[in-house]
């Protein structure tokens, strides 16, 4: 993550990773959530904060999670079901469901389908916000599979290439390959230019926006570092920011999530939901076993060897070394869970106001 999005050294507070996640399932359970769909949900969570995609995690997404269910915009009990299936594909209705914990059955199911015969393929319709992507194309890797996730829906922040309007949500990719000895090969990223989740992020430490990231109200990009203007005086750009810089193309991969998660699942596509319900997104989850193309011992031998000449290609002046997808997030998981989660005192501070609040019995520190 760069460093502009990270928790300033004076406001940092460190919490060891096991008080968190305690914390966090107990506000799940207060939510109404069984006790396993409490857990996993803050397992998608803490897994997010350890491999500091802190965006995605506590910090930015539990708020907004209790809000969505004290209005009454997520069902803490859905029942998941499947409306269509074969062999290699299913569809279900998410029932309103958090992600969290509705997306990993889903991928449980297609992995499931891999494993007798070569690969599954899941979408998911009426769900919810699914947290990190890279936990859930993760699942398959430990099962010798390939795992590739996308999510679409609502709510809509981010324009077509030359557009005036918001077409889509940030509509993220991810993809996961296991290795033997070198960490995983995971690719989680926004068709923006930055995730929206990373703009919580940049507004609470105050960071300013970069050139290309955002547009003004009439859809121009805004090319020149400027503070995050409130919500709803903005929008959010494709990646590659404008035409020249090849925007049409980060345009082309939204349109495609699009695609495969809400008018595959039968939703239809966001935009033209009327009017757009909060939060309802379309899933797609694949998993693909690597046994049934090639041998997985050689398969991972391969991938050690490819990523070993990625991470020692010589790195140009002005850098220490090159990584890859997946490398730093290994790394910071290990120095995490040694040395406790940096969380912005504004975070631990929400903590205690809730756990006030909904008169829980957790510790952080």
């Amino acid at each position: 993550m760069l460093e502009r999005f990270l928790v300033p050294e004076q406001d940092r507070v460190y919490v060891a990773h096991d008080r968190m996640h305690g914390a966090t399932k107990a506000i799940f359970l207060k939510m109404g959530l069984s006790d396993a769909d409490a857990t996993l949900s803050a397992d998608v969570l803490m897994t997010s904060d350890l491999r500091g995609c802190e965006s995605h995690g506590v910090s930015n997404m539990l708020a907004l999670y209790v809000d969505a269910y004290s209005k009454g915009e997520m069902n803490p009990s859905p029942d998941v079901r499947v409306t269509r299936e074969s062999d290699t594909t299913a569809n279900l209705d998410g029932d309103t469901g958090l992600g969290l914990h509705v997306l990993p059955k889903a991928m449980e199911m297609a992995i499931e389908k891999a494993r007798r015969h070569g690969t599954g393929t899941v979408v998911v319709h009426n769900s919810r916000h699914i947290g990190m992507l890279a936990y859930h194309a993760m699942m398959p890797i430990q099962h010798d599979m390939i795992g590739w996730c996308m999510t679409a829906g609502n709510p809509l922040n981010a324009v077509p290439t030359f557009g005036a309007e918001a077409r889509f949500a940030t509509n993220p990719w991810a993809w996961a390959f296991p290795a033997d000895k070198e960490a995983p090969f995971v690719f989680d990223v926004a068709t923006t230019q930055v995730a929206g989740n990373k703009l919580r992020l940049a507004d609470r430490v105050g960071a300013p926006m970069e050139p290309g990231w955002i547009t003004d109200n009439d859809g121009s990009p805004i090319m020149r570092e400027t503070p995050l203007p409130p919500r709803g005086q903005y929008m959010m750009l494709p990646f590659g920011g404008t035409r020249e810089q090849g925007s049409h193309k980060g345009y082309g991969f939204a349109a495609v999530a699009e695609v495969m998660c809400d008018l595959l699942s039968g939703m239809g596509a966001g935009f033209l939901m009327a009017p757009p319900p909060p939060l309802v997104l379309g899933h797609f989850v694949q998993a693909i076993s690597i046994d049934a193309f090639t041998d997985v011992p050689k398969f991972k031998r391969d991938m050690d060897d490819f990523l070993r000449g990625l991470r020692e290609t010589k790195p140009a002046p002005g850098h220490d070394r090159v990584v890859y997808a997946g490398l730093p997030e290994a790394e910071e998981t290990e120095v995490r869970l040694r040395d406790g989660i940096p969380y912005h005192r504004q975070v631990v501070e929400w903590f205690e106001s809730i756990r006030a609040e909904l008169d829980l019995d957790f510790t952080l520190r």
